[in-house]
């Protein structure tokens, strides 16, 4: 079973998504989806939206909290935690719940990502088009997002040689990337975001334009 995870973008608010291949479906973490209908200021504010709202869903027997289940996905401090997921169905039914003038956009936009996610399949060159349009809504030049491309293709064709040599993802690949990091850099991964004042963000997506060949 293959697991995809990847962070979607709805009026520039971040949604995380998991992809699953066995079951060909996406999962949304509910607690995001609350971040973004309710408007809560934070991420905080929107999980006890959740909890309050899936403790009364439960009181009145509701299936589609029971049969809602958890996936591990990154945190705002970067670790991996398990969260609520809701599939395309079950979300649907949860947004009934949440008055929210979002909520039918927010339902137009997720028919979007399920037929972009059918286009992908049949065209690969998709997500790249689709990575181009998120780094250029969240402000990156044209300049930094194609070479920030490459090294996705790059990293691409690195992480396909580990799997073939039977590498595990997760915390063999952590291991590997310090090394590679730590060539360049003398620091570990994690060593080398707290150099640079990061926290949750991904470290590749702030290297400076030296780093990435354009000075």
């Amino acid at each position: 079973m293959t697991k995809k995870q990847l962070i979607q973008l709805f009026e520039d608010r971040k949604v995380r998504t998991v992809w699953d291949d066995e079951l060909q479906k996406w999962f949304f973490s509910i607690v995001d989806v609350c971040h973004v209908l309710t408007d809560s200021k934070d991420y905080q504010t929107a999980r006890k939206y959740w909890n309050k709202l899936k403790q009364r869903l439960k009181d009145e027997g509701n299936e589609t909290v029971t049969n809602c289940h958890q996936l591990k996905m990154k945190a705002e401090d970067g670790k991996m935690r398990l969260t609520d997921v809701a599939d395309f169905e079950q979300l649907f039914r949860l947004i009934q719940s949440i008055p929210s003038p979002k909520a039918e956009p927010f339902k137009q936009w997720m028919a979007g990502v399920a037929s972009k996610r059918v286009e992908q399949m049949q065209d690969p060159e998709l997500n790249f088009e689709q990575a181009y349009e998120d780094y250029r809504r969240l402000g990156y030049s044209d300049r930094w997002i194609n070479q920030r491309l490459k090294s996705i293709e790059v990293r691409k064709e690195l992480t396909d040689e580990w799997d073939r040599a039977g590498v595990k993802e997760g915390q063999q690949y952590g291991s590997l990337t310090d090394i590679i990091t730590k060539g360049w850099s003398g620091k570990t991964t994690k060593q080398y975001k707290q150099f640079k004042g990061l926290k949750k963000e991904s470290l590749r997506d702030n290297m400076n334009r030296s780093f990435c060949g354009l000075e």
